[in-house]
């Protein structure tokens, strides 16, 4: 859905969630600016039994004149209803009478979505999501605004720590805001009585020291505060791992943070959520959310009982964690090739893009991917790769023309995120697509062994020590017949795409 697409209609109200967050506030004034500026009868509220207390929410609405408005009683039939932030039917959502709904959301999807919807779960916010549908219509987004849709991120991804795709990352860097207001709201977030359920959680704490991490339970309170407890915790010695978090009416909300580097914190909070719920994040810090029906449905499967509630259900989640993966170190780990099978590389095309050719030598440089961002230095012999579905990986240009031939021709494919590469120093941005060439491998030039993995691994490759490469069950690991200590990971659903069983 198109923003412009909502223009046939006149009278236009948009409603966020009861109880509305920074982000939802955040998107329905970006929604108002852009309807109002068009002409359009326009009204932003919120509904419930509850009016915005929240200081920081004050805050915002008064610095930056959010015109929302509080409308418990509202009765009218409107020309169209656009729910944003939440979904139209929700249970967070008191339902307002409509001729038309539409919706824009970020969170999964829990009702039947009407036609006039943009659902997008990947993203940290529903700011994202708007302001990604502003940029398309060529929008101007002033400071005040700008202002609201960085904080709206911010509060929705605990402080940032829960960003994962880019395009949370490219509104993060695009926005000029206003850093005092930004700084205010911040240092208004928590009250005294949050201040107190943060010391009675963190008292309660329960340490597993095989493994070095970590549990609170807290009771319900704003997100922001479950990353405060995991923040702090992690600096006592000897945790590694931290998982605060509470159980809601609709929703039990966690934070993770971690500082061992077998453990990515974005990996485990979406190990832990997976299917009952969603999440996601940094490395060091990341958090999510689970339904408490899907995790009663989850318990029940394994123990036949709900007796022990979530506390149960979250233990077992972290037990399965640590006993799931084994970790391999690349530099110092020779596999037994004895019972794997070797295989070629597939000649299809394939792009790369050197460097040197985006940006002089020696400059420090981060590409921005769907997978994270990289940060290195260009030399004149360092390439990317550019994968099928657009992952990003860097090669020296020895081990390229060892394995690739370079065709006369640019690299064109279509990509959920075009792979963009920015200048540290001066933040300079590119799009690396525009100087990628395509690429054919050679015939038997690229032999691997390579065989499926039965059990989760974490490979520490030699291109990086510090950040592991994860392989599921199914997936392949493999290492380069020429170069054994070259061990990576191919994803299963790509591995038949890219190799073919050497004859």
């Amino acid at each position: 859905m198109k923003l412009r697409d909502l223009l046939a209609f006149n009278d236009i109200v948009i409603q966020c969630h009861d109880n509305p967050d920074a982000d939802a506030l955040a998107s329905g004034y970006g929604l108002y600016l852009y309807f109002k500026d068009q002409g359009k009868n326009i009204r932003f509220i919120y509904r419930g039994n509850n009016r915005i207390k929240k200081s920081n929410l004050m805050i915002m609405v008064d610095e930056l004149q959010i015109p929302v408005e509080y409308a418990p009683s509202f009765d009218e039939e409107v020309e169209l209803l656009l729910t944003v932030d939440c979904q139209y039917g929700q249970r967070n959502v008191t339902m307002t009478r409509a001729q038309t709904i539409a919706v824009i959301d970020h969170h999964q999807k829990t009702v039947e979505l009407p036609d006039l919807s943009e659902v997008r779960s990947s993203v940290g916010s529903a700011s994202t999501i708007v302001w990604d549908m502003l940029m398309d219509e060529g929008y101007e987004i002033d400071m005040k605004l700008s202002t609201a849709l960085y904080y709206g991120l911010y509060c929705d991804t605990n402080k940032f720590s829960e960003v994962s795709h880019p395009l949370d990352r490219d509104m993060m860097d695009e926005l000029v805001v206003n850093r005092s207001l930004i700084v205010k709201m911040r240092n208004s977030n928590m009250s005294l009585d949050e201040l107190k359920i943060t010391g009675k959680a963190i008292l309660g704490y329960e340490f597993f020291a095989k493994k070095k991490y970590l549990i609170i339970e807290s009771e319900p309170c704003d997100p922001n505060i479950l990353g405060v407890m995991s923040d702090f915790s992690l600096e006592t010695e000897g945790v590694d791992v931290c998982l605060a978090y509470y159980v809601g009416k609709d929703e039990i909300k966690f934070s993770v943070r971690s500082c061992a580097k077998e453990v990515h914190a974005n990996e485990l909070a979406f190990f832990l959520a997976e299917g009952v719920g969603g999440g996601g994040g940094h490395i060091y810090k990341a958090g999510g959310n689970m339904r408490p029906e899907l995790v009663a449905g989850k318990q029940t499967q394994i123990q036949g009982s709900f007796q022990d509630g979530a506390e149960w259900y979250i233990k077992h989640r972290m037990e399965e964690y640590f006993d799931s993966y084994d970790v391999i170190i690349a530099r110092n780990t020779l596999l037994d090739t004895s019972s794997m099978d070797r295989y070629v590389k597939i000649p299809c095309k394939r792009g790369c893009a050197k460097l040197t050719d985006i940006f002089p030598e020696n400059t420090r440089v981060s590409i921005r991917t769907l997978e994270g961002d990289i940060d290195i230095t260009v030399n004149d012999q360092l390439y990317v790769m550019i994968g099928i579905e657009g992952e990003i990986y860097p090669i020296d240009a020895r081990k390229l023309k060892r394995s690739y031939s370079l065709a006369n021709e640019e690299y064109d494919v279509d990509l959920e995120y075009n792979p963009t590469i920015k200048d540290c120093a001066s933040g300079e941005k590119k799009q690396i697509l525009a100087y990628a060439r395509t690429i054919i491998p050679r015939d038997d030039h690229s032999v691997i062994f390579a065989s499926q993995i039965k059990k989760t691994v974490k490979i520490f490759t030699m291109w990086d020590e510090e950040k592991y490469y994860l392989g599921n069950p199914g997936d392949y690991i493999a290492c380069r017949e020429d170069d054994l200590h070259d061990i990576y990971i191919i994803k299963e659903r790509l591995f038949d795409q890219l190799y073919t069983r050497k004859k």
